[in-house]
């Protein structure tokens, strides 16, 4: 009798367990496979100065919870418009200062309405090439972050040349927390994202900031865990890119095609708790694989063994940059610990007489 009860417990326990695999599963497969259309998932909205919007349609979709906002881009504007402009002219200088000082407004107007209608609110810099610190205190300047939205660091693609380098990219967020005590979160796309996970050890600051992951794919199985990232904090799963008058993830009233629309993996209680966002996710440590090799007679053998290290600490010095101004800006500086998952080949040894 005493048997036939453990066997009956083990079977429940099995079938637990096999439930729980399955639930989980179905969580997996969720998460992954068009989140958009789990109506208790979160939509988040993120626009930019040019983008049409009629608040009043915005607001009859009970889905959105939040909206986040394009604020600085690069480098603030001249307001003098004298002495170099790096090749410019003083006419085009001014005409960037205008619409410079319109998309403030129109930033500020934005958020006054997103707010007082209960939606959560998030800014984003667009980084540019050019001193990083000068950009992050710009965004700060620009978007006057409050303490419950979110901060957003928008990295297009790892050219230099075109976009802010990811070395930059780490001193920005360094500043943004040494000033606010927040890191932002990191907005980019397939390709730079899979960059900066197999680089992690090298970029290991901009591979622990929350992901904004944008893809115009309704299935991103097989992702993640990428690096650093077990999951997605928003994926941007619609735009001009894949959305038009015949077909579109996901219509949002009151704007046109080219608006960017987002999904949590989560609805928007819990989405609210963990919103402004601010602490890096935790690091994963190395796995080093060793593969050594002799030869013994005329049979080569060889032996591998796989170790996971320990996780390195994450050093932060204090360092000194000087603006376009001339005066002396006190940044931080995220120092890094080249550590890469590697293969040692050791030399074979000579036969033995």
């Amino acid at each position: 009798m005493e048997k036939r009860g453990l066997s009956i417990s083990g079977t429940i326990l099995r079938l637990v367990a096999l439930l729980g695999l399955t639930f989980a599963a179905v969580n997996l497969h969720a998460r992954d496979l068009e989140p958009w259309k789990q109506r208790q998932n979160a939509i988040i909205v993120d626009a930019y100065e040019m983008n049409s919007i009629d608040w009043e349609a915005l607001l009859k979709d009970k889905r959105i919870a939040g909206f986040i906002a394009k604020a600085s881009d690069g480098l603030p504007e001249s307001f003098s418009c004298t002495g170099d402009h790096g090749g410019d002219t003083v006419a085009h200088c001014k005409t960037m200062w205008r619409k410079y000082a319109v998309s403030r407004e129109l930033y500020q107007t934005r958020r006054m309405i997103a707010r007082a209608y209960g939606l959560l609110w998030g800014a984003y810099h667009m980084a540019r090439p050019g001193n990083p610190v000068d950009q992050a205190n710009h965004f700060l300047d620009y978007a006057s972050p409050r303490d419950d939205e979110v901060m957003v660091l928008d990295i297009e693609g790892i050219d230099p040349e075109k976009y802010m380098s990811l070395e930059d990219a780490a001193i920005f967020a360094g500043h943004i927390k040494a000033r606010t005590g927040r890191y932002p979160i990191l907005y980019t796309n397939h390709i730079t994202a899979k960059y900066i996970a197999a680089n992690r050890y090298k970029h290991r600051l901009l591979s622990r900031l929350p992901l904004w992951y944008a893809r115009y794919k309704p299935d991103i199985r097989n992702v993640f865990p990428m690096g650093n990232w077990d999951s997605y904090a928003l994926w941007q799963f619609s735009s001009s890119h894949n959305c038009g008058k015949r077909r579109c993830p996901y219509r949002v009233p009151g704007t046109l095609d080219d608006i960017d629309v987002n999904v949590a993996p989560m609805p928007a209680p819990a989405l609210r708790a963990i919103w402004a966002q601010g602490a890096l996710l935790p690091e994963k440590p190395p796995v080093l694989t060793v593969v050594a090799a002799a030869t013994r007679g005329a049979a080569a053998t060889s032996a591998k063994a796989v170790a996971s290290l320990g996780r390195p600490a994450l050093l932060v010095s204090r360092a000194t940059a000087e603006s376009k101004s001339g005066s002396g800006v006190d940044m931080t500086v995220t120092g890094s610990i080249a550590v890469k998952a590697a293969e040692v080949h050791l030399p074979q040894q000579p036969e033995r007489r």
